[in-house]
């Protein structure tokens, strides 16, 4: 099936998150991962304790070298952390790659609270990533940053409504927003697509109760965006990828002594253990 996304995101040593949570997803769903790993972390299920930034330029020259030889048809942003490294990001996309489809993940906190980009770099992310996005996947902490505070998502209405606001942050994009619900308290999940073309989706699954969380968020968008790099409509990539990451929460290994990891190989499973079998 394949599909090649170039994921720019943090390594996290643990395996849950960032750009190993991606590169398992996408592998995971027939899809080719590259990488340009923009800071490393030394991280495990009960927190982020260290943040090395990689130098900008390093960062493009991962990403210049993977789109001059293998080329892609999706680029995937996760853990950038600085307005250096968004913008550098940004001008690499300018020069090799203006026309394809990004999504971008907002990655603010880790799961155990660590800060995971400045305040310098929002108004960055902005100019230089939202402005051309096919897709942001903001949670609910940070659509509310994103839209400057003082803003209540309690209710589904008043998501809906954040939805559409976050679609004006530029002129130009995003394009679409799945605003993300799982922050908000409830026996159900829903998760709202908004796009410039006026609609409104509402997806919804039952929530699973379960510390095992580690990475959920660069998993859905990785997963759709492997979605869309195999030629999947936003919304079709959408449906597979909460499939994916719901199920992949239910087989959830209960690894660590935190917020664990998902079951990133749930779809190859199967598969593996046939091969195992004598006949």
């Amino acid at each position: 099936m394949h599909g090649r996304v170039l994921v720019c995101a943090g390594s996290d040593c643990s395996g849950g998150a960032g750009a190993q949570a991606d590169i398992k997803t996408i592998t995971a769903l027939g899809g080719y991962a590259m990488t340009a790993i923009t800071a490393l972390t030394a991280q495990n299920t009960l927190g982020v304790f260290d943040i090395h930034e990689v130098p900008p330029a390093f960062i493009a020259r991962q990403m210049s070298l993977c789109l001059e030889d293998i080329g892609a048809d999706v680029i995937k942003t996760g853990m950038l952390a600085t307005a250096a490294v968004i913008e550098t990001i940004g001008a690499v996309l300018d020069a090799r790659a203006p026309a394809l489809p990004l999504v971008v993940d907002p990655v603010m906190v880790a799961k155990g609270g660590a800060a995971l980009l400045t305040p310098q770099a929002l108004k960055a992310l902005g100019a230089s990533l939202l402005s051309r996005a096919t897709l942001i996947t903001p949670n609910l902490p940070e659509a509310e940053t994103l839209l400057g505070g003082n803003v209540s998502l309690d209710t589904l209405k008043a998501t809906e409504t954040a939805a559409r606001r976050l679609l004006e942050l530029t002129p130009e994009g995003p394009r679409a927003v799945l605003l993300k619900g799982g922050h908000r308290r409830g026996e159900t999940v829903m998760d709202i697509l908004a796009t410039r073309s006026g609609t409104v989706t509402v997806f919804s699954h039952p929530r699973i109760e379960s510390p095992h969380t580690h990475g959920t968020g660069c998993t859905l968008a990785a997963a759709i965006a492997c979605g869309l790099a195999q030629g999947m409509t936003l919304e079709t990539a959408i449906v597979r990828a909460r499939v994916y990451v719901h199920t992949a929460i239910a087989t959830a290994p209960a690894f660590g002594h935190g917020h664990g990891p998902l079951n990133h190989a749930h779809t190859v499973r199967e598969d593996v253990s046939r091969m195992a079998r004598p006949e």
